[in-house]
C-alpha cells in the first residue's frame, strides 16, 4: 500500500474532498450513503466533507484507506510520529479486547510490516489460510443430487423421470460425496475473493496462489446465518482463527456501495466501548489476590428499566467499588452533572461507598473523593472521584500491570 492511498485522521477531525489529499468526491458520496444505511452513527456530513465522531478504526473505499485513530489530547496539529503512536495504541487495544488476533506484533514490527491496521488484518488472514493449506485442507461428507451413469445412493424418482426420459442410461440420485467443497472452505474462499478486490499489488500474487487451492470449492453468497451453522470439532478446530477473521471481513464488506465502482470495507469501533472493555480486561488480568472484577453488571432499576455500571470491583472483605469509564477530555474538577448523578445511583444500587469516573489523562490530576450531600441511614459515605490514567509512558504503551496498579491505588 503506497502512502498516497492512506489517509490518517483522528476522531472528531474533519476531512474534505476539496483539500489537497486523495479523498475525492466519489469517496465522500460512498461514505455518506454508507452512513445513512447505518443510522448516521459513524460520522457527520459537513460542507464538502465529513467530520468523524467517536468511532475509530479503518475504512477502505476502492484503493483509498482512511484510518481513524484515537487521541487523548486537544492538539489540532499532529506529527507523523503521533499518528504512528496512536495507531499502535489502537492496535494494542484491539488485541487486548480480542478484536484482532495478533499476538506478536510490536510497535517496531508494525512499522515494518503494516502501513495500516487494515493491512494487518489482511496479512493475518492470508497467513492463517496458508497455514491451513500446508496442514492439508480437510474433507467432509455432504449430500448432493446429480445425474450419474450408475446408481449411487438413493434414486430421486420425480427428478429422474423429468431429466432422464430420453437418457435411460442415466440415474438422478441423491448420494454422499467426500471432498473439500463444504461450508468452511466456502467461507474462506469468500474472504479471499474480498481481499482480491481490496488489497494492494504486493499481496495479489499470494492471494492468487491461495485461490488456486480453492478452485474446486463453490462460490456462495455468505451471510451471517452461514456462520451460525459452523460447528467446529477436533478436526476443524485449527480453522477457528481464519474463520474469525473471515467473518469480520465478509460481514463488514459492501460491494459497489457508491455511485461509482468503489467497493468498501469498514472496521469501526466505538472508542467509548473499546476504552471500557480495555480497562476491564486490564484490571481483570492484573487484579490483586482476593479481588474480583466484573463487567457490565445489568440489574433491574425501575419497572423494566435496567442499570449497568461499567466495572464493579469487589474486595476480599466484600466491599464494592464502582468504576465508570469515559473516553473524553475533562478538567480535574469539572465532571458533568449527569455523570455525577449516574455515579450516585450506582453507589446506592450496588451498596458501594466509593465510585470513580475514569478518564484518559493528558495533564490532569485526580480529584479527591467528593461527598454526595444527602441524608442517609448508613454510616458509610457515598463518595465519587475523578481519576485519570494514560495508556502511554514515555511515548510507549504502558504495561498492563502498571496501568492496573495505578487504577487500584486510586481506590
Amino acid at each position: 500500500m503506497s502512502s498516497k492511498s492512506l489517509i490518517q485522521v483522528f476522531e472528531y477531525q474533519k476531512l474534505r474532498f476539496t483539500d489537497a489529499n486523495d479523498f475525492a468526491e466519489n469517496h465522500f458520496k460512498s461514505l455518506v450513503k454508507f452512513n445513512e444505511e447505518n443510522d448516521n452513527k459513524y460520522f457527520k456530513p459537513i460542507y464538502n466533507g465529513i467530520q468523524f465522531g467517536s468511532y475509530v478504526g479503518v475504512i477502505q473505499i476502492g484503493g483509498l484507506t482512511i484510518e481513524i485513530l484515537p487521541k487523548a489530547d486537544k492538539s489540532k496539529f499532529s506529527t507523523q510520529l503521533e499518528k504512528d503512536t496512536w495507531q499502535n495504541v489502537l492496535l494494542h487495544m484491539l488485541k487486548v479486547c480480542k478484536k484482532i488476533q495478533v499476538e506478536t506484533v510490536s510497535e517496531t514490527q508494525l512499522k515494518k510490516r503494516y502501513h495500516s491496521i487494515l493491512e494487518a488484518y489482511f496479512s493475518m488472514y492470508l497467513e492463517e489460510v496458508e497455514h491451513l493449506i500446508k496442514r492439508g485442507l480437510i474433507k467432509k461428507y455432504r449430500k448432493t443430487k446429480s445425474n450419474q451413469l450408475s446408481l449411487k445412493g438413493k434414486l430421486v424418482f420425480a427428478q429422474n423421470i423429468q431429466k432422464n426420459t430420453i437418457h435411460k442410461e442415466r440415474f438422478y440420485c441423491e448420494h454422499q460425496v467426500y471432498n473439500k467443497d463444504h461450508l468452511i472452505h466456502q467461507i474462506l474462499l469468500k474472504g479471499l475473493k474480498i481481499l482480491s478486490t481490496l488489497s494492494n499489488s504486493h499481496l495479489t500474487d499470494k492471494i492468487n496462489k491461495l485461490l488456486f487451492q480453492f478452485e474446486d470449492v463453490k462460490q456462495v453468497n455468505i451471510t451471517s446465518n452461514h456462520f451460525k451453522k459452523v460447528i467446529l470439532n477436533r478436526k476443524s478446530q485449527p480453522y477457528e482463527r481464519a474463520l474469525s477473521i473471515a467473518k469480520m471481513l465478509i460481514l463488514n464488506y459492501s460491494p459497489n456501495i457508491s455511485f461509482g465502482q468503489d467497493n468498501m470495507l469498514t472496521l469501526l469501533f466505538d472508542m467509548n466501548m473499546l476504552w471500557e472493555e480495555y480497562i476491564f480486561r486490564t484490571l481483570n488480568k492484573h487484579k490483586p489476590i482476593g479481588y474480583n472484577v466484573s463487567f457490565q453488571n445489568s440489574d433491574t432499576f425501575w419497572e423494566h428499566k435496567t442499570i449497568r455500571p461499567d466495572i464493579i470491583i469487589t474486595s476480599p472483605t466484600n466491599e464494592n467499588f464502582v468504576i465508570d469509564t469515559k473516553w473524553k477530555i475533562v478538567e480535574s474538577n469539572n465532571p458533568s452533572d449527569n455523570d455525577l448523578k449516574q455515579m450516585f445511583a450506582y453507589n446506592l444500587h450496588w451498596e458501594s461507598s466509593k465510585s470513580m469516573l475514569l478518564y484518559p489523562q493528558i495533564n490532569q490530576q485526580d480529584s479527591t473523593f467528593g461527598n454526595y450531600k444527602y441524608e442517609h441511614l448508613s454510616e458509610s459515605p457515598n463518595q465519587c472521584k475523578l481519576g485519570f490514567v494514560s495508556v502511554l509512558e514515555n511515548g510507549k504503551i504502558k504495561e498492563g500491570v502498571i496501568l492496573s496498579n495505578e487504577i487500584f491505588n486510586k481506590l
